[in-house]
């Protein structure tokens, strides 16, 4: 029963994770599925949903098509679709039912692309991780498969420097306008932001992220982006979400990483405080680690991260922990005097704490935005 939720939710899916990385791009997301995980989706996570259009289906798939396997229904359907729409690209992601039957994704990719001509991928999601997992090989697979070979252009303005932003999506940065708001920090130190993965851009925008000196990791989702594009084209990235009080040290960090002179940086977790902390923050290592940094630097009080995803572990620090179900962070949080976190998390934080509200879609979904 460690596993069970009673007060607080749980975060968003990975096969919503896949919906909204992939939302903005001009393609079609199939979750493969009798109903559940689009009406979840669209209800809680998306809150793009009403102001601009996106490509995503739900398979409808019943029970007799389950057990005999019918997968041929399910691949007629995307293509009678694909060949209405002209999506630039399709993408597969499944459910607990289709994983339970082990359900060939990346096989019937390949028979849709053959058979349409239109690039298809699977991602290999099941209902059961979180949404870092599901949004970080979505846009893992864009990378690999969409952009181009650096165009270097002779008559480039040589003092002009470029970023790629990785991992951004509503589920940890809301609206758009806190996007603007991270450009402009960047902005202000000279930086061109190239690309956003993927928020306000599209997939011809992305497909130029070669170009770019060097890459920004400012949430956990972009990590598997930056390795891509670091295998692939040499591209050195830093780690950091560039919030008013960090941006100055991730600007420095960026120029050391685009000249050569450093490894992979995680800014947040250099110059921390060592003593014991009396700020606990709850949420998404990148982004909750960048802010207790900047509150430290600020107002000289230490800070501690409790990250409740999964595959997160390599981003936290000393002080922080990854702490995994309701349980266990009822009990981690009984010690802590202030808590900056999602709303929802109040009901299992101690009564004499001071708690700061800090919404999170990822974690209450569009209740407070």
């Amino acid at each position: 029963m460690r596993q069970s939720y009673r007060m607080i939710p749980v975060y968003t899916a990975d096969v919503s994770g896949v919906c909204s990385a992939l939302y903005e791009l001009g393609g079609m997301t199939v979750m493969h599925d009798p109903s559940g995980c689009n009406s979840t989706y669209n209800t809680h996570d998306e809150i793009r949903w009403y102001d601009q259009d996106s490509l995503i289906f739900i398979s409808g798939l019943t029970e007799i098509d389950a057990i005999m396997g019918n997968d041929r229904k399910f691949i007629d359907d995307i293509e009678y679709a694909a060949r209405e729409l002209h999506p630039k690209f399709i993408a597969l992601a499944g459910s607990p039912i289709p994983f339970m039957n082990g359900t060939d994704f990346p096989a019937i990719a390949r028979v849709i692309e053959t058979e349409t001509g239109i690039p298809a991928f699977s991602v290999p999601t099941n209902g059961m991780n979180d949404y870092v997992y599901g949004a970080g090989i979505a846009l893992e697979e864009i990378a690999k498969r969409f952009v181009r070979e650096p165009d270097r252009q002779e008559n480039r303005d040589p003092s002009s420097r470029t970023v790629n932003l990785l991992g951004v999506t509503p589920l940890d940065f809301g609206p758009q306008k806190n996007v603007e708001t991270l450009k402009e920090n960047l902005q202000k130190y000279g930086w061109q932001v190239m690309s956003v993965w993927a928020m306000g851009d599209d997939l011809k925008t992305l497909q130029r992220s070669a170009e770019a000196d060097v890459n920004l990791v400012v949430s956990a989702v972009g990590l598997r982006v930056a390795k891509i594009l670091w295998e692939k084209y040499k591209i050195p990235y830093v780690i950091g979400t560039p919030n008013e009080w960090l941006a100055e040290d991730i600007s420095n960090a960026l120029e050391r990483a685009a000249t050569r002179q450093a490894e992979p940086a995680v800014v947040y977790l250099q110059n921390r405080m060592q003593q014991e902390a009396d700020i606990t923050l709850v949420g998404e290592p990148v982004t909750m680690g960048s802010l207790a940094a900047g509150i430290e630097k600020r107002y000289g009080r230490a800070a501690r991260v409790l990250c409740p995803l999964k595959e997160c572990a390599d981003l936290l620090g000393e002080k922080d922990k990854m702490v995994l179900g309701e349980e266990a962070m009822e009990e981690a949080l009984k010690s802590a005097g202030i808590i900056v976190a999602d709303p929802l998390y109040r009901p299992i934080c101690p009564g004499d704490s001071i708690f700061y509200e800090l919404p999170h879609v990822a974690f209450s979904g569009r209740i407070y935005f």
